[in-house]
């Protein structure tokens, strides 16, 4: 996917991101703003306003670690089909919105002044995003909040997402939700695929009516299609590509649940927006608050982190230092 460069004259406006040699705002497909970020080693990704939505997070090889699909439709209302959508105030159909709320169909803007993390970034490459609700966004949700996306990409080429989520109400009134980053991977082929880190534990099967299992076997692997929510996870997940000899690592924080989805073949071909047979390379492990929704009151702040790395898979999940996973959370 080209970038084309915005005009100066536009890249002063109230959208951009500071100018920077890691940070641009360019011209995505349809013309919709997008920010790209590089860091110096080669790493890259990409992020559309629309949505908040990240689209594109290539190694310093300039490998797509992401899916999204060859037909995916960058017009709004309608989401973009793959990268990471962002699912707020509300994941699935689980409530009264529509599937997957509706963050992820509207334009946010550049953050210019964001209020500091609790821990100063180590990257250069990082972009702000901020959302606030439309008078029309408060008709069907109605509360007023400021939700805050820091998107950054690390020297060693991880891909780190930060949500805040604050309660601005003036009424008085909690409001609660539920969120999921809802990551799709790049993957060679899914039956060649193992997730590891979600053995033995409970989960609600989305194509059983929300029915709880537990999960059996030593690592998942796909022949089928699946939608489960896995409940009270570690905060590490791997998910194994023996065909690229690649390991993702899922590194999160603030978000106990985690979504593993692939369509397969039949719910494939029934989506206008996804190949027949796209389904074979790609799968959705979703860093999530799904089962226990969390409750703001006016003034509070929430936060979910997740981190995506990419490795070669000789360092099985089983084998990372967990100390350094933890001192990197």
């Amino acid at each position: 996917m080209s970038s084309e460069k915005v005009p100066s004259s536009a890249t002063a406006s109230s959208t951009a991101p500071p100018a920077s040699p890691h940070v641009e705002l360019a011209k995505g497909v349809n013309g919709l703003d997008k920010i790209v970020l590089r860091e110096s080693r080669g790493s890259s990704a990409e992020v559309y306003l629309y949505g908040a939505h990240v689209t594109s997070w290539k190694n310093d090889h300039g490998e797509e670690l992401l899916f999204v699909s060859n037909k995916a439709l960058y017009k709004p209302p309608k989401a973009i089909r793959g990268g990471i959508p962002i699912c707020f105030p509300q994941f699935g159909g689980l409530g009264p919105l529509e599937q997957h709320g509706f963050a992820r169909n509207r334009f946010w803007t550049v953050d210019t002044d964001p209020p500091p993390f609790p821990t100063p970034t180590y990257s250069k490459a990082y972009v702000d995003l901020i959302l606030r609700p439309s008078e029309e966004d408060i008709k069907i949700w109605p509360h007023s909040y400021e939700f805050r996306l820091r998107v950054a990409l690390g020297p060693g080429g991880d891909l780190m997402l930060t949500s805040r989520v604050r309660n601005t109400n003036t009424d008085g009134k909690p409001f609660t939700f539920t969120f999921a980053y809802h990551t799709y991977f790049s993957v060679s082929d899914i039956s060649e695929v193992r997730v590891e880190g979600l053995e033995t534990l409970d989960y609600l099967d989305n194509l059983k009516y929300r029915e709880r299992f537990t999960e059996q076997g030593d690592a998942l692997t796909f022949e089928s299609e699946v939608d489960k929510i896995y409940l009270s996870t570690p905060t590490k997940i791997a998910i194994l590509d023996h065909e690229k000899k690649r390991t993702f690592v899922i590194r999160k924080d603030g978000l106990p649940d985690a979504v593993v989805w692939n369509p397969w073949d039949k719910k494939a071909k029934a989506m206008a927006d996804f190949g027949d047979d796209e389904y074979k390379h790609m799968l959705c492990v979703e860093a999530a608050a799904i089962e226990k929704s969390i409750t703001l009151k006016p003034g509070e702040e929430w936060k979910g982190r997740q981190e995506l790395s990419a490795v070669p898979s000789s360092y099985c999940s089983g084998q990372l230092d967990p100390q350094k996973v933890l001192q990197s959370s």
